[in-house]
């Protein structure tokens, strides 16, 4: 038995935001084409300036299939639609890529033809990239946080969104400058293809990540937040922070050898702390569903057994393997987005605000008991059935008073 389908109160926002997006990645795709294709074919030797391109997808391509997989794996509670990850992506590599590419190159040559020989390079890496990099590539972290809104629910889905975009965003940018650096080799140059594979996949393969999240995060505080000031405030202030860690990095690359030596140890520190971050946000994450889930078995919507399924670290992979295979796993999503719907409730009626996740919560413990059905039937057998709280009875086992000698205080 399939469950009846969601109430979707944005679809007109969903269609405008895919036809805006659609013409997005038209215009990206098509300056790409013009930059990377189109315009070689003028060149005194097109064969090589394509089959150096290909040496540098052969470089980036299987680095960006490792990556995509760690904040995939850290986003263990309600994942994000691999559907949506991707479309972030491309945007990243697309569209954000194609027009930044044109604008930089524009301000280039105007910062050559302003301030002399040598001047547009500082130009575009130092001002033009950070501003217009981070611009569009938050763009489509906004389209997903405004049309979206339904797959958004708080900071560890801005980090994916921006993630993922950014990812996508470098693994273009890293087949430009693999390609540049091969076209130098294929020319009779040494080390050029060496020294920037090293650079950009091995010392910084995270950095666009790293700056995008926090655009990410500014969002995902606005998600969050029953503030109004701060729903405009926090995304400004991430893209601001985005963009100074960004100029910030491609400066002390640009101006100086040494600096770019000294800057990579604290570069290093930061990423490690914005993984820690990570880390605890994804934690955070996982309380909030246990915390919005546990009145529902007390309502005889969950049972024990299955809130703690649906709130341990590899929820999905355990209903996968002891709970009806796919009907398990879409038991836990469904779960997962019944707390998060309570918890975006419970923010916008402190803030007096409106939320069409309160429209969802009746459908989606309705889909849990079709759901729980079809589980059964996979199964081939009765399974536990929720129960309302029987006072009577005493309460569920994990809402039971500590025994004595754990909150006894030691007579020493």
């Amino acid at each position: 038995m399939q469950p009846a389908p969601r109430l979707d109160p944005d679809r007109t926002r969903k269609t405008v935001g895919t036809v805006l997006y659609i013409l997005g990645m038209l215009g990206g795709g098509a300056l790409l084409i013009g930059l990377f294709v189109v315009m070689p074919l003028f060149d005194r030797d097109p064969a090589a300036e394509f089959a150096a391109m290909g040496m540098g997808a052969v470089l980036a391509m299987p680095a960006l299939l490792a990556y995509i997989w760690i904040p995939r794996v850290v986003d263990r509670y309600d994942p994000e639609p691999w559907w949506l990850l991707l479309g972030a992506m491309a945007w990243g590599g697309i569209a954000a890529c194609g027009f930044a590419a044109v604008i930089n190159t524009a301000a280039g040559e105007l910062g050559e033809a302003v301030f002399g020989p040598g001047a547009g390079h500082v130009v575009a890496a130092c001002i033009s990239a950070p501003i217009v990099e981070e611009g569009f590539k938050g763009l489509g972290v906004f389209g997903i946080f405004y049309f979206m809104r339904r797959e958004f629910d708080g900071v560890v889905d801005g980090v994916m969104y921006a993630t993922f975009t950014a990812l996508g965003f470098s693994a273009i940018e890293d087949i430009i400058y693999y390609g540049r650096a091969a076209g130098t080799e294929l020319g009779g140059g040494t080390g050029a293809l060496g020294v920037t594979f090293f650079l950009r996949g091995i010392l910084s393969p995270w950095g666009h990540p790293l700056y995008t999240s926090m655009t990410g995060i500014g969002f995902g505080i606005a998600r969050e937040t029953d503030k109004p000031y701060l729903r405009w405030l926090a995304p400004m202030g991430g893209y601001a922070l985005a963009v100074a860690m960004h100029s910030t990095w491609n400066t002390a690359g640009t101006i100086s050898g040494a600096l770019f030596l000294v800057m990579l140890p604290l570069w290093l520190l930061v990423v490690v702390g914005f993984g820690v971050l990570v880390y605890w946000l994804v934690g955070r994450k996982g309380k909030i569903i246990r915390a919005f889930l546990q009145d529902e078995v007390l309502m005889g919507f969950l049972t024990v057994w299955e809130l703690n399924l649906v709130t341990s670290p590899a929820a999905r992979m355990r209903a996968n393997a002891l709970y009806g295979g796919h009907e398990g796993k879409e038991f836990v999503d469904a779960a997962a987005r019944l707390a998060l719907s309570k918890w975006h409730s419970a923010r916008a009626t402190r803030g007096r605000l409106k939320t069409v996740s309160a429209d969802m919560v009746v459908p989606l413990r309705q889909e849990l008991a079709v759901r729980r059905g079809n589980i059964a039937a996979r199964l081939g057998r009765p399974i536990e059935q929720p129960q309302p709280f029987n006072p009577g009875g005493g309460p569920p086992q994990w809402m039971r008073p500590a025994p004595a000698w754990v909150t006894r205080r030691p007579s020493w």
